[in-house]
This record gives structure tokens, C-alpha cells and sequence, in this order.
């Protein structure tokens, strides 16, 4: 990657995964975010559905590509065992989730046919 394709990373997007079973877990963790990490990033909405192309429940962290480090560093030391999902924004959304996406803990099959046109 040259510093020209970094500029084009306009934020990234962490997606916890969760499920009934680890409702709890994930609401915890995500207290435990906005404790440690609250200032860095804007926390979403808590998904007790899948949405958009996202197989399973989630809530999504936002942050800047100058947060990209400490973000990650956090997410994978503190994820207890939550699987999360993390891709940058540059305006090409399918290529941002399917070519540059980074897994902490197990990946999924995301339904990328929503980005179809």
C-alpha cells in the first residue's frame, strides 16, 4: 500500500458479533468499550438482529484511520471471546468488506449481495 491508497481511508468500522446466547457478554464488553475507548470512537446502535450484511447480531464501533492501532490493540487483547469484524471506509463498500476486511476471532460469510447495484 502506498501513502496515496492510505489517504483514501476515510474512517473504520469494528462490528462486534454477538448472539442470544452472549447478549450479555456483548453488552458488557461494549460498556467496557465506551469506558476505555469512549472519547476515540461513536458507538452504534445494539443490533439484536442481523443488519446489512452482517450474519449475526452486532454493534458497530466507529473511529478515525489515526485511531486504527489503539482500537485494535484494544479489541483484540478485550474482546472476551466476542468475534469482531473490522474494515475501512473508502467509498467502495463491497471491496472494503470483502478484500480488506480484518477478523478478530472467527470470520463469517457476510451477504454481500447487497452490494450489488
Amino acid at each position: 500500500m502506498t501513502h496515496s491508497d492510505s489517504l483514501q481511508v476515510t474512517s473504520w468500522h469494528a462490528h462486534v458479533y454477538f448472539d442470544a446466547a452472549t447478549r450479555d457478554t456483548a453488552f458488557a464488553l461494549r460498556d467496557r468499550i465506551m469506558t476505555a475507548l469512549g472519547s476515540m470512537i461513536e458507538m452504534g446502535r445494539f443490533h439484536e438482529r442481523p443488519v446489512g450484511p452482517h450474519p449475526q447480531w452486532s454493534y458497530q464501533i466507529a473511529f478515525t484511520p489515526d485511531r486504527l492501532a489503539a482500537v485494535l490493540t484494544w479489541l483484540t487483547l478485550n474482546r472476551a471471546g466476542l468475534d469482531v469484524f473490522m474494515h475501512p471506509n473508502t467509498g467502495d463498500a463491497l471491496r472494503d468488506h470483502r478484500d480488506r476486511a480484518v477478523w478478530i476471532g472467527r470470520s463469517y460469510t457476510l451477504n454481500l449481495g447487497i452490494f450489488d447495484n
